[in-house]
C-alpha cells in the first residue's frame, strides 16, 4: 500500500495477481502493427526507394494507408470478438498477421502494392491491435487502471526504441525484406505462445464492466453539450496538430539523417532515443497530471518537440545533440495520448465519455494519416526537409499555448483513475 497525496491508499494486490497479463499486453502492443510499421518505417524508405525506384513522397503515403486499414479493422474487430471469443480472435489475427508480413515480402512493380500491403495488414491482424491490449488491462485492472494503462502503452515507445536499430541490422545483412520476416517471427516465436499461456479473462468477468462503472464517477456534459464547447474544440484542434507534427519526426527522421550523411546504424541509434523517451515521458507527465495544473503540464511537455525540431533546423549534425532533439519529440509523443484522455475526463466528465473520446481519437487519426500525404508534399516541392521541421515546429507551439486557454478543470476533479480508462 502507497499513501497518496490525498490520504488515500493505491492497493498494488492486482498487480501481484495480474502481472502475467501486464506483461502480455505489453509485448501485445510492442509488436503490434501500427507499432511496428510505424516506428520502423524510416528504416525502409531508403531501402524500398534503391530496390523499386519509388520516390521518397509516394512511400510516405503508406503510412496512410496502414493508418486507413487500422480504422476498417477496429470497426469490425469488435464483432469478431462477441462472435468467436477475444483470445480465439487474438490469436489467430497473430498468425495471420505474421502471415501478412511474409506476403508483403513479395510486393514490387508499382508502389500501389505496397499501399495495398499496409491497407490490408490490419485488417487481417485487427485482433492484435492495440484495442485488445487495454480491453485486457481494463478487465483485470480496476483499482490501478489507469496505472496499467500508462505502463501498457509504454509498450510503443519500447517499440520505437528497438524497431529502428533491429530493422537496419535485418537490411544490412538481408535486405528490404528482412524486417517483414522478423516481425513474422516475431509473431509466431512470441506472440502467439504468450497469448495462448497468458490470455484469460476474469472469472468474474460478466461482472466487471458494470463494476466498473459504478465506481466510476458519471457526471459531466453529454456528447451535443461537448460538441457546442469551445474547450472540447481546443483541444481537439491543439492536439491534432501536435499529432501531426509527431509524425513528420517519427516518419522522416530516418530518412533525413541519412541525407545528412548519417549511415542507417547511426541514424537508428538516434532515432532509438525517441523511444526511450516516450516511455518516460509517459509516465512521468501522468504523474504530474494528477498534482499540478493540467493545461500547464500539457502545455511544457507538448512543446518539448519543438525544440527538438528546430535543434534539426539549425544543420547540427552532432550526434548528441541530434539525440537529444530525437529524444524531445519523444517526450511530447509519449505524453500526447495520456494528456487527452486526462483532458477528456477532467473537463466534460465521463456521463458520455465514451463518444466524446471517441470523436477526439477518430479526428488523431485523420491527422494521423494526413500528416505524411502533406510532408510527402513538402518535400517534393522544396527537395528537403525545411518546410516540414518549420511546420512542426510551429504547430506544436501553437498546440501547445491553444491548451493554456482551457483554463481551470470543474472544481470537483475526476479521480486519475477514472480520467484515463
Amino acid at each position: 500500500m502507497v499513501a497518496t497525496k490525498n490520504g488515500a491508499a493505491i492497493d498494488f494486490a492486482e498487480f501481484k495477481q495480474s502481472w502475467r497479463v501486464l506483461l502480455l499486453a505489453i509485448t501485445g502492443i510492442m509488436i503490434s502493427i501500427n507499432a511496428a510499421l510505424l516506428y520502423g518505417f524510416g528504416v525502409l524508405v531508403i531501402p524500398l526507394q534503391a530496390e523499386f525506384g519509388w520516390e521518397r513522397p509516394a512511400l510516405q503515403a503508406a503510412i496512410s494507408f496502414l493508418f486507413g486499414g487500422a480504422v476498417v479493422g477496429l470497426q469490425l474487430v469488435g464483432w469478431l470478438n462477441l462472435r468467436f471469443g477475444i483470445k480465439r480472435v487474438t490469436v489467430v489475427s497473430l498468425l495471420t498477421m505474421a502471415l501478412g508480413y511474409l506476403a508483403t515480402t513479395q510486393i514490387g512493380g508499382p508502389v500501389w502494392t505496397l499501399y495495398a500491403a499496409f491497407f490490408l495488414l490490419p485488417i487481417v491482424g485487427m485482433g492484435a491491435l492495440a484495442v485488445t491490449w487495454t480491453q485486457l488491462l481494463n478487465l483485470w485492472f480496476l483499482r490501478n487502471r489507469g496505472l496499467a494503462l500508462a505502463l501498457g502503452l509504454s509498450g510503443t515507445g519500447i517499440t520505437a526504441a528497438l524497431t529502428p536499430p533491429l530493422f537496419a541490422w535485418g537490411v544490412a545483412n538481408w535486405g528490404w525484406q528482412a524486417p517483414f520476416v522478423i516481425l513474422a517471427l516475431v509473431n509466431v516465436v512470441i506472440g502467439i505462445p504468450l497469448t495462448l499461456a497468458w490470455f484469460r479473462l476474469p472469472e468474474t468477468g460478466a461482472a466487471v464492466e458494470p463494476g466498473i462503472a459504478a465506481a466510476a464517477p458519471v457526471t459531466g456534459m453529454a456528447f451535443r453539450e461537448a460538441l457546442a464547447s469551445p474547450k472540447y474544440w481546443i483541444c481537439n484542434l491543439a492536439l491534432c496538430l501536435v499529432v501531426s507534427a509527431v509524425m513528420g519526426v517519427v516518419t522522416s527522421t530516418v530518412p533525413m539523417l541519412r541525407d545528412r550523411g548519417l549511415d542507417a546504424g547511426a541514424a537508428a541509434q538516434v532515432f532509438a532515443w525517441f523511444g526511450i523517451a516516450l516511455v518516460l515521458g509517459r509516465l512521468i507527465v501522468g504523474y504530474l497530471l494528477d498534482r499540478l495544473w493540467p493545461p500547464g503540464v500539457a502545455a511544457v511537455s507538448l512543446a518539448l518537440p519543438a525544440i527538438g525540431t528546430m535543434i534539426f533546423l539549425s544543420g547540427n549534425d552532432d550526434i548528441a545533440m541530434l539525440s537529444f532533439a530525437a529524444a524531445l519529440a519523444g517526450l511530447g509523443a509519449g505524453a500526447e495520448f495520456d494528456i487527452a484522455a486526462f483532458l477528456m475526463a477532467r473537463y466534460f466528465g465521463l456521463k458520455d465519455y465514451g463518444r466524446i473520446f471517441g470523436l477526439h481519437q477518430g479526428l488523431i487519426t485523420v491527422a494521423s494519416a494526413g500528416a505524411p500525404l502533406a510532408f510527402a508534399a513538402m518535400f517534393s516541392a522544396t527537395g528537403g526537409y525545411g518546410a516540414m521541421l518549420t511546420y512542426c515546429t510551429a504547430s506544436t507551439l501553437a498546440g501547445a499555448a491553444m491548451l493554456l486557454l482551457l483554463g481551470r478543470g470543474p472544481q470537483a476533479a475526476l479521480q486519475p483513475q477514472a480520467a484515463r480508462a
